[in-house]
């Protein structure tokens, strides 16, 4: 593990926004780390509201989108809402489709088949819309590639609105609209949105030219949090402010579903990362075990008791999901072993009966032993199918680029994505990979890294600290949960390694001669506990949150990493 301290702010614009704010400087440091150095710059980040959105017509194509949107409704043609099968995809056909019903009866939705279809856009999907007189898809979440299907469907009648925020290719399919604000020639001012971002703003368009109230969208929003916190898009700006009122409504007036799921796992307040851990991988479930449709019908749900079923079945899902999950990583780590692959600068394993639909989270899992850029492939038809995952830092979208030779296609982001190839390619490809890597990332980007934030006093963390410090959420990239650096720290007598095998470290911990003591927890640290013995002095990197015991709520240090 290594540790990088992040470049301490101008003191001048610390102290000011401290004096304006009537807040600690630490506090004033992290805001100006982020970017926060006026009052109505930390008003704004504190108190995020729905007025600061963006114009959406400032996406190009937005107005027409709409205006084929109203054409549609007034001719009364049949709308098809096309997404992808994850959690960004099955969320924004449930946010599209139910606003659109809301005042409009011909709508349909599509999930492609993950096994049969694959990903994006798919040719059945539009023979279907063709057979049943649809003549307009919304894609979302997907389609800023699909050249040739979207040319496909125009021969059959059917025209296509995209909804994406995935990387565009040299050519921008031939649709009514295409709407992704990493386009190059997209002025939109905000890039990092996800699928459902995009289609809420496609929403929040059409509540603009019907004149709607913009809070009317309110209800909506816990699906964009959802999406936002699965996709693991940057929690800044327009990000921030969605998922942000995404979460009380989550909090406050879950939609049915979504109560089915949280009456399950008997959890009644969310953080985002409750998001990204309960709920998003229990709708992630149904399209990787059996259909993203599932998902969506549980999300649109409005009957208790039919959704108290669904939300049975997904659990149902999940169970056989985590189970494929555990034995996968168990056999692609053997693989690694066996085949002597352990000093690489790439992880690429295979197997053909390997569950598509868990591999993304095996070579996750994977990067938690071997820390480096990982493809996990199975077979898939006549074809090998992979998830691409990567380490901090390095661009793995790039990487699989330079390897386009022997891949059939491929999408995604920084730091995750998706590809096929021909079997007979596998092996060029791997060692193509990994000689791609290895020449181009940093060495240091091999090695895990805690990011801290700032040096911290343990006199500094009182309970008003930590209420200013709570404010700081939603986290996510972009505004991760604030990490901080003590030293001089010693064990009060009490530490311990507990749990299964002694895997954490328990201990409260002081700093210097100050009587003053809190308690700490390092999971996965038991092997470090020997630096805490004898009344060592040693440092740490942690961030703070609240440990609730008997009725009793106390800070407690949530440790990273220790050191000597």
């Amino acid at each position: 593990m290594r540790w990088t301290l992040k470049p301490k702010p101008d003191s001048e614009t610390v102290s000011q926004l401290a004096s304006k704010l009537g807040v600690e400087k630490p506090i004033a440091s992290l805001l100006v780390q982020r970017g926060i150095e006026t009052f109505d710059e930390a008003k704004k980040f504190f108190r995020p509201s729905l007025e600061d959105l963006h114009d959406p017509y400032l996406m190009k194509d937005m107005d027409l989108a709409i205006d084929r949107i109203e054409k549609a409704i007034e001719n009364g043609e049949n709308i098809m809402v096309f997404g992808d099968y994850d959690v960004d995809g099955t969320t924004s056909v449930a946010l599209l489709s139910s606003f659109l019903k809301s005042f409009y009866p011909n709508v349909a939705t599509y999930i492609p088949d993950r096994y049969e279809e694959g990903y994006g856009v798919s040719y059945k999907g539009i023979d279907f819309a063709a057979d049943n007189d649809i003549t307009l898809i919304i894609a979302l979440d997907c389609g800023i590639k699909a050249i040739d299907k979207v040319a496909y469907a125009s021969e059959k009648g059917v025209d296509f609105i995209i909804c994406d925020h995935h990387r565009p290719g040299n050519e921008i399919p031939k649709a009514v609209a295409v709407l992704d604000p990493k386009r190059d020639d997209c002025e939109y001012p905000y890039k990092e949105l996800c699928g459902c971002g995009v289609g809420f703003k496609l929403m929040q368009a059409w509540a603009i030219k019907q004149e709607y109230p913009l809070d009317t969208l309110l209800p909506y929003l816990d699906l964009v949090a959802t999406a936002i916190g699965a996709d693991i898009v940057p929690i800044t700006g327009e990000n921030r402010v969605l998922a942000y009122h995404g979460l009380h409504v989550i909090n406050t007036a879950p939609r049915v579903g979504f109560q089915a799921i949280l009456d399950q796992v008997k959890k009644e307040t969310l953080t985002i990362t409750d998001v990204v851990f309960i709920l998003a991988p229990r709708i992630n479930a149904a399209g990787r075990m059996k259909h993203g449709l599932h998902a969506v019908n549980l999300l649109v749900e409005d009957d208790v008791e039919t959704a108290k079923q669904f939300a049975a079945e997904i659990e149902s899902y999940n169970s056989d999901r985590k189970n494929a999950d555990k034995t996968i990583t168990v056999e692609a780590l053997a693989q690694i072993e066996d085949l002597e692959e352990k000093e690489r600068f790439t992880t690429v394993v295979y197997q053909e009966n390997w569950h598509k639909g868990v591999i993304g989270i095996v070579a996750s899992r994977l990067i938690e032993t071997y820390y480096r850029p990982t493809l996990v492939f199975t077979k898939s038809g006549e074809k090998l199918a992979a998830s691409a995952r990567s380490v901090k830092g390095f661009d793995v979208y790039d990487a699989l680029e330079a390897c386009s030779e022997h891949i059939e296609q491929f999408g995604g982001h920084k730091y995750a994505a998706g590809l096929t190839l021909h079997e007979s390619e596998y092996e060029n490809f791997k060692r193509k990979f990994e000689e791609v890597v290895a020449a181009t990332i940093e060495k240091h980007m091999l090695v895990p890294e805690v990011s801290i934030d700032t040096e911290l006093n343990l006199v500094d963390i009182t309970p008003k600290f930590y209420r200013i410090l709570k404010q700081f959420a939603p986290h996510g990239p972009g505004n991760m949960s604030p990490v901080f650096l003590t030293q001089n720290l010693k064990d009060s007598g009490f530490g311990k390694c507990v749990g299964a095998d002694d895997l954490h470290l328990k201990c409260k911990v002081k700093q210097g001669n100050s009587a003053l003591s809190i308690d700490a927890i390092g999971f996965n640290l038991g092997p470090k506990c020997n630096l805490i013995t004898n009344a060592q002095i040693f440092k740490a990197a942690y961030s703070i949150d609240e440990n609730e015991w008997n009725g009793n709520i106390s800070l407690q240090l949530k440790l990273k990493d220790i050191s000597d």
